[in-house]
């Protein structure tokens, strides 16, 4: 089969490659659309160490069951699926208490550490457990199914954030995730959502899919904007998706005392925190990993229409033109935002 391998850091090459074997409870997906995520674009020059060459990327994906296990039930060739981008134990600790997500043992579609080395679906074919695999609704195509692990993680931030109907939240970064994020708070009944960002481009998509206030860092005082729009308060909530230390600052500044802050991003190892803030204005500070079964309901709401997709798909291409895309996603080409391969 044809995958792109990233063989060395900065470098891919169009392999043939072996087809992958299913076991008894996997199935083998014929890949129709799998989308590039920010964090391979930045595993693909070795700085967030979750990409050890030589490695088969890509954990965003759709596709079609060509073949089964003899254990598989409920699953058919022919069937039109998407899956989640976590692989984990059903008897794990954590599994058997609701949080699948943090399994000891998991390990993530297209990622390789010192731990663990998983293939992906930059590739005509993927190997993934049954447990794990979710139909795609008739009205959906794969390229809208391939960007629900993106809206699901954005649900699964949501899904452990206080949000009370009208409330103000701060989006600090309005890139896919954030601009998933937005449509969700408004769906959540949020009363007025403020989009941060440095693109001028993508804050007005921000506006487009449901914000109400877009501030631009570059030049205007985040806080200080913030606390004009929130009576001198503060937002009530606040979601970091960037991940360093700069704006996970950001986050925490423009909130209210007893407010709190998600962290969705993680392209930093470490960041600093104002402790003393934190601890004085009683703030709630939480990670998101991940998700925890939220598939579902981004599938749902995908299919209905109520998160769109399309609006950050900026380009589908054949695998093969798989390096050229990474290379101009890597250096950060504007307008870019989610590009879908099609094997």
């Amino acid at each position: 089969m044809k995958a792109l391998v990233l063989t060395e850091y900065n470098h891919f090459e169009l392999q043939d490659l072996s087809r992958p074997q299913p076991g008894p409870n996997d199935v083998l997906v014929k890949v129709q659309a799998v989308g590039i995520c920010g964090s391979d674009v930045h595993g693909m020059d070795g700085s967030s160490g979750r990409r050890i060459p030589p490695i088969v990327m890509g954990h965003e994906a759709s596709g079609i069951i060509v073949e089964t296990g003899e254990a598989v039930k409920n699953w058919q060739i022919g069937d039109r699926v998407t899956f989640d981008s976590t692989v984990y134990a059903l008897d794990d600790w954590y599994s058997r208490r609701g949080m699948y997500n943090l399994s000891d043992g998991r390990e993530v579609l297209g990622v390789s550490t010192p731990d663990f080395r998983r293939q992906g679906a930059f590739a005509e074919f993927i190997v993934v457990p049954q447990h794990i695999l979710y139909q795609i609704p008739e009205n959906v195509s794969f390229t809208q199914a391939a960007l629900v692990e993106p809206v699901a993680v954005a649900l699964h931030a949501l899904s452990l954030t206080p949000i009370q109907v009208n409330d103000t939240a701060v989006v600090v970064g309005a890139g896919m995730i954030g601009l998933f994020v937005i449509q969700a708070l408004k769906l959540a009944g949020c009363g007025s959502i403020i989009a941060v960002d440095l693109d001028d481009d993508r804050l007005v998509l921000a506006q487009k899919l449901g914000a109400d206030v877009a501030i631009n860092t570059g030049r205007q005082d985040v806080t200080a904007e913030v606390l004009t729009l929130t009576h001198g308060r503060g937002a009530d909530i606040s979601f970091e998706v960037v991940g360093i230390e700069p704006t996970v600052q950001t986050a925490i500044d423009c909130v209210r005392k007893g407010a709190t802050v998600t962290l969705v991003g993680n392209l930093a190892k470490s960041v600093s925190i104002p402790l003393q803030a934190v601890v004085t204005r009683q703030l709630r500070l939480q990670g998101s990993c991940a998700i925890n079964g939220e598939y579902e309901a981004a599938l749902d709401l995908i299919s209905s229409g109520k998160i769109n997709v399309e609006a950050i798909l900026s380009a589908e291409v054949p695998l093969e033109e798989g390096a050229s895309w990474f290379r101009r996603l890597y250096d950060k080409e504007k307008g870019l935002i989610k590009v879908v391969l099609k094997p």
